[in-house]
């Protein structure tokens, strides 16, 4: 049930490379419908519900894509659509964002999630989103921390210290960079490490005394920002301001320094969909292991594939672990283990000027 002080934060800054050719900079990831037949995006808000209302939720976008998210979410408030001037980050986004809702509520709660990720078991992320709100109105910052599911090297992990004051939450020991393929084996094993979601819930007074504290360099760009809200002069102060707000992560600006900072693990069949590799992790298969989309597609003798196509005949045979995609005007072909590599295709269109195919 959504609480009255509870304000959603979308982050949808992300360009999504590593779904190329489906992923464009025109349409990024966060808009394709990659779990479900709703986009990511679509998804995210939908689930928030549990906590907020599209009326007190705000999306933190880029220029470009602020007229396909009204669009794409026709229950948001045109107006709580907050456009970054340029990319800086997750810092400066969401203290654009804390300063938007302290304008509102200068105790408000805010929950901060990615736009592009997937939750399977969407009660078990309300209840940890509910824990999180209650332990935030203490003044805490506080994260989840995805329950791993295997020793994964794609993903920051979170260090669980000491037992708080709530069902399941504790202190945040440490937060660790990606680690080696042992590594994630002996935090598995040891069994309180907890994967990095970049998802976090705090009162709007919380993250602007911890901004001022941590990132000093950024008090005076950001009370200007925070002075014009809502004048004729807004927008031109933030294009002044916003280039002098340092360009980091939340995680190095605030995260690793602050020391109420708690976690909430959460096992809520969590995926990032991070590259095509993890669509076996979010859609259904067939009974090769293979997942299949598209007008009229043929997978003959082929196991572990991925194969999405359009509105033409699209055939593999006789492949394992494969992803093949056709996108219209481009056609992907990979080994599944290799999904990552994407970007290279992206990086290599740039370098040869095919903005037509970016």
């Amino acid at each position: 049930m959504a609480q009255s002080n509870v304000f959603a934060v979308i982050m949808a800054g992300g360009s999504g490379t590593r779904f190329w050719p489906l992923s464009r900079a025109s349409l990024p990831k966060q808009f394709l419908a990659l779990s479900t037949r709703r986009p990511l995006i679509t998804e995210t808000l939908a689930r928030l519900r549990g906590v907020s209302t599209p009326k007190k939720s705000f999306v933190v976008c880029g220029a470009k894509h602020a007229k396909l998210v009204a669009k794409t979410l026709p229950s948001l408030p045109k107006a709580n659509v907050i456009v970054e001037p340029e990319a800086r980050n997750t810092a400066p986004a969401i203290a654009l964002a804390t300063a938007r809702v302290a304008q509102l509520d200068p105790e408000g709660i805010i929950v901060v999630v990615p736009s592009d990720q997937h939750v399977a078991d969407v009660p078990a992320f309300t209840a940890s989103l509910n824990e999180a709100i209650a332990l935030a109105r203490t003044g805490v910052i506080v994260t989840l921390g995805i329950a791993p599911t295997r020793p994964e090297t794609g993903y920051g992990y979170i260090k669980q210290g000491e037992a708080l004051k709530s069902p399941t939450a504790r202190r945040v020991a440490a937060f660790v960079e990606k680690p080696d393929r042992a590594t994630a084996e002996s935090y598995l094993v040891q069994g309180n490490y907890l994967w990095n979601a970049g998802i976090f819930v705090f009162s709007a007074r919380a993250m602007l005394e911890a901004l001022a504290a941590h990132l000093p360099e950024s008090t005076s760009p950001l009370n200007a920002i925070r002075a014009a809200l809502g004048t004729k002069k807004a927008a031109a102060v933030l294009a002044k301001e916003w280039k002098k707000l340092p360009s980091i992560s939340i995680d190095y600006a605030v995260a690793e320094k602050a020391t109420n900072i708690a976690v909430v693990p959460c096992a809520c069949g969590w995926s990032d969909v991070g590259s095509f590799n993890a669509l076996p992790e979010v859609r259904l298969q067939d009974t090769n292991g293979n997942v299949v989309s598209g007008a009229l597609p043929f997978v003959i003798d082929s196991k572990g594939c991925v194969v999405l196509g359009k509105d033409k005949p699209i055939a593999v045979v006789g492949m394992t672990d494969v992803v093949v995609v056709d996108a219209g005007d481009a056609i992907l072909v990979l080994p599944k283990d290799r999904s990552q590599d994407v970007r290279k295709v992206v990086e290599a269109l740039k370098a040869r000027k095919l903005a037509q195919y970016l």
